[in-house]
């Protein structure tokens, strides 16, 4: 079987954008097709000011919110990043591969960077090499493939780039991985500014619908949904965003082609309110689960302790192959496992 990584990051609470573009398909489809593990990656909630509480009330609630969605420990492995050392071992290694250039060009990087800048502000040293760290969380596994979003396909680049180089200058040590991306909805747009993502750490505003908002509020943000001039519904990215957005959300809800759903309304009104209760629909299920799933909270901590274990068993050949390769003293070597004699040998 092909194996599968991806993983969420506890920086904001999860949103539809989230579950429509990656989650739903996670539990849906890949699980039942390859060996995947699903990840909260809360390392990467470090890479900017955070309050440690919220983080690690965050790592938790996405870890549910996983499981909520669908995703079974007897299926896939679902765990939390900072469980399992091999990623943080491996990143430091995959900064000694990559180079500043490589970190500065990265679009998530300089656009971050240049909103510090404005305000007078700098940013952390980790959110210029957190790819680097991502680029670890894939390789470890020996990763085919990577669903992801469309805004994170460069960070799977990087990613091959680092492991091509690697293996070209210390021998075969990584599989190379490949992004796949879902179909309709893989980038659900904010319902407010329709131009840009749904971003779970906007954190605020009425164009975020989150995974456990209440149906009233779900219905309320999407009936005030920013929408285009004129009245005809048209799917057209470009020229029409915020309808465009509806229709896709619509679509990725009931499963449907947001072209032709777009020849079956005549009012804006009426493409809101069908799309607001598609999404309360969608959203029921998963929240009905993480209600139960928090009332026993002795089974998600099994989950990730159980995964964790999992992971870290399969991660450790693959870094430790690295550290060799690399140039790294065997770890026996170093913790005087072996005799005086030996180690002189060694030498």
């Amino acid at each position: 079987m092909k194996r599968v990584f991806s993983g969420v990051k506890p920086t904001g609470h999860l949103t539809l954008g989230n579950y429509l573009g990656a989650m739903r398909r996670w539990a849906a489809v890949d699980q039942h097709r390859a060996d995947a593990l699903f990840c909260v990656v809360d390392l990467h909630a470090l890479t900017v000011d955070h309050d440690p509480a919220r983080v690690r009330r965050l790592s938790r609630q996405a870890a549910t919110l996983l499981l909520a969605s669908g995703l079974d420990p007897d299926l896939c492995t679902v765990f939390v990043q900072s469980h399992v050392d091999e990623h943080a071992r491996l990143s430091y290694v995959m900064e000694c591969v990559a180079t500043d250039g490589e970190m500065r060009r990265m679009v998530q990087y300089k656009e971050k960077a240049a909103r510090e800048r404005e305000r007078g502000g700098s940013v952390r040293l980790s959110l210029l090499t957190y790819p680097v760290l991502m680029a670890a969380d894939i390789l470890a596994y020996g990763t085919d493939e990577v669903p992801v979003g469309d805004d994170q396909t460069q960070h799977v680049e990087l990613t091959r780039d680092l492991a091509v180089r690697f293996n070209q200058r210390y021998g075969h040590t990584f599989v190379v991985p490949r992004a796949t991306h879902p179909g309709v909805a893989a980038r659900v747009m904010n319902l407010q500014e329709p131009t840009s993502k749904m971003g779970k750490s906007d954190d605020v505003g009425p164009g975020i619908v989150y995974l456990l908002d209440e149906p009233d509020v779900v219905r309320r943000k999407v009936m005030r949904a920013v929408t285009d001039s004129g009245s005809e519904v048209v799917y057209d990215r470009e020229a029409r965003p915020g309808v465009a957005n509806l229709l896709e959300i619509l679509a990725a809800c009931t499963d449907g082609d947001p072209a032709e759903l777009s020849g079956a309304y005549s009012s804006y009104g009426a493409l809101k309110k069908d799309t607001a209760e598609a999404v309360v629909e969608l959203l029921r299920p998963v929240q009905a689960r993480h209600k139960e799933l928090c009332a026993d909270p002795a089974y998600v901590e099994a989950v990730l302790r159980g995964g964790a274990e999992k992971a870290r068993a399969m991660a450790r050949p693959t870094v430790d192959a690295a550290y060799r390769a690399i140039g790294l003293l065997p770890a026996d070597v170093g913790a005087g496992a072996r005799s005086g004699a030996a180690v002189r040998a060694a030498f």
